[in-house]
């Protein structure tokens, strides 16, 4: 059921996605082509949000701060399987695999390697800060039109 709370944490969610992708760019190798990379993150955002964080407005403000952290961490979970497993499909036809099972475990591999890349002050300053604030905000419309 769609609410005001969750429309909110899903406009939140996918500026604080899109800004997190943008600062996430420079740690990554030079000449590395993005594309629609900051785009697919705010979609990423809109459906964490809408998810995660909408359904748990409503229950206070600590609570929506937490909550909102935790929206982050599932939005860049999930960021993480769906960009590796696109890499993965990209590898995988130039041969860089050789069996099925290999290509699945390569997902893996490159979800470890882009996080590696993704522990950086700034990156996640980003996500911490704005998901508290996304949170807080979700939990303003919560509390405005219930």
């Amino acid at each position: 059921m769609p609410t005001a709370a969750k429309l909110f944490a899903a406009f939140a969610f996918a500026v604080v996605a899109f800004f997190a992708a943008e600062v996430f760019k420079p740690h990554m190798p030079e000449g590395t082509q993005f594309g629609y990379f900051s785009f697919v993150s705010a979609l990423i955002g809109v459906v964490a949000g809408w998810r995660v964080m909408g359904p748990d407005a409503g229950r206070g403000n600590w609570m929506a701060v937490n909550s909102g952290i935790k929206t982050s961490a599932c939005a860049v979970g999930l960021a993480l399987l769906i960009f590796s497993t696109y890499e993965m499909l990209r590898l995988a036809f130039r041969p860089a695999y050789k069996s099925p099972m290999e290509a699945i475990v390569g997902i893996f591999d490159l979800a470890v390697e882009f996080s590696v890349s993704l522990i950086a002050w700034d990156v996640i300053m980003v996500l911490v800060v704005g998901g508290a604030l996304a949170g807080l905000l979700s939990e303003w419309a919560a509390r405005r039109w219930n």
